[in-house]
């Protein structure tokens, strides 16, 4: 059973519009702000980012601005990395080799959701 989409959320969907596309070059392929959602094509899967309001119940609201656990894949790193320091994404750091031979990078999206770009070993 293949994976099919991955849900982020956020608390402006504008403002997650606009950074996901500057800084990730994918197509934006249903919703968008009017819809109250977006889905963007990240290649076998969907990306969903949905808006979570202010006053939503505390659950709800964990959702936003945590570890993801996601990784997009970079040919390098280091072009990546740059790139996007260059648009203003915040890093925890520079990208670190891995002990499994990756070199990965922790960002941070403007609702505060940690995320990585990884560059897997020759």
């Amino acid at each position: 059973m293949p994976l099919a989409a991955v849900r982020l959320f956020v608390r402006h969907l504008n403002e997650a519009i606009t950074f996901y596309k500057a800084n990730f070059d994918w197509p934006l392929t249903a919703g968008g702000a009017s819809a109250g959602y977006c889905v963007f094509d990240v290649g076998n899967i969907s990306l969903v980012i949905e808006p979570v309001a202010m006053d939503a119940d505390e659950e709800d609201q964990s959702y936003v601005g945590r570890f993801t656990g996601i990784s997009f894949r970079v040919e390098d790193i280091a072009v990546a990395y740059e790139r996007m320091r260059a648009n203003g994404v915040l890093f925890s750091g520079v990208p670190e080799k891995q002990f499994w031979g990756g070199t990965l990078a922790t960002l941070l999206d403007p609702a505060g959701n940690s995320l990585q770009i990884v560059q897997y070993p020759a």
